[in-house]
């Protein structure tokens, strides 16, 4: 059972690959949070590798959410860090690391309804550039942002939904087209939550190819029930428990593993 371990940082701040090679690009150190004299978090230290998709599952109660919320900077930990890239982003706020390019989606479909597909790309291609939110400009001035959203509408199965009003899509579509959007900022790092919430099973499968192009030179972390999706996705999973990390490795590793069948598959709970 491989445990996550400290990694080395350099003096600038920048991260080296750990001294088994790893290229870790989000850790977390002891990483604590007390509601009320109760430790939700309990010392969770994680290494999440350049590169790889990594799930976070555990049975109800098991404090990944608290945990997945800490890292995104939506709670501030008790005790213990978090580094991105080799830099300490405890105490930054979540749109500060953002502009780092660690970027949260997916715990609630975050699209404008009234407008078309295509005008929900490139509102974020617009805050990409420098030009957030500038719907007063002219539809002339914005169509220079059509190219790239297309480019990134076909990469979801969206493009020929590009004139349809954002409302009318079904819930697995607005996933994608919330997909997409955050694409366009251009993250190095995708941290999703439950991204297969609530989708029928024709959806979930749809979403797990557009899961896997989007990995493609960016990493990804990710909560997530549906534990036939973890095993097709992720490199890497990590089990809470109790506030704790109980296991950690691929998919075979951690579902052979004696503690997690006891504590979660066998539980029958996947919350």
């Amino acid at each position: 059972m491989q445990l996550a371990t400290d990694g080395p940082v350099m003096a600038d701040g920048s991260a080296l690959p750990t001294s088994d090679g790893r290229d870790v690009i989000l850790s977390s150190r002891d990483l604590r949070i007390d509601f009320n004299r109760f430790a939700a978090v309990d010392g969770v230290s994680l290494d999440i590798e350049r590169g790889h998709i990594h799930a976070l599952i555990g049975p109800n109660g098991a404090g990944k959410t608290t945990c997945f919320n800490l890292l995104t900077k939506f709670l501030t930990p008790t005790a213990g860090s978090i580094l991105f890239e080799g830099k300490d982003i405890t105490a930054l706020k979540p749109a500060e690391v953002a502009r780092l390019g660690m970027v949260r989606s997916f715990q609630i479909s975050a699209v404008f309804d009234q407008l078309s597909v295509l005008q929900n790309v490139r509102i974020a291609l617009q805050r990409k550039s420098g030009d957030s939110f500038a719907f007063w400009q002219s539809e002339n001035r914005l169509r220079r942002f059509d190219d790239e959203a297309m480019a990134l509408l076909k990469g979801v199965g969206l493009d020929t939904m590009a004139r349809t009003r954002a409302s009318e899509l079904s819930y697995g579509r607005k996933r994608a087209l919330e997909l997409a959007t955050t694409l366009a900022i251009e993250p190095k790092m995708l941290l999703l939550d439950e991204p297969m919430a609530g989708m029928a099973h024709e959806d979930i499968d749809r979403m797990a190819d557009l899961i896997l192009a989007a990995a493609e030179g960016r990493t990804i972390l990710m909560v997530e029930h549906n534990l036939s999706v973890v095993s097709r996705l992720a490199h890497r999973i990590t089990v809470l428990a109790r506030g704790k990390v109980l296991a950690a490795g691929d998919y075979k590793t951690v579902a052979a593993d004696q503690r997690v069948i006891e504590a979660y598959l066998g539980g029958g709970s996947h919350g």
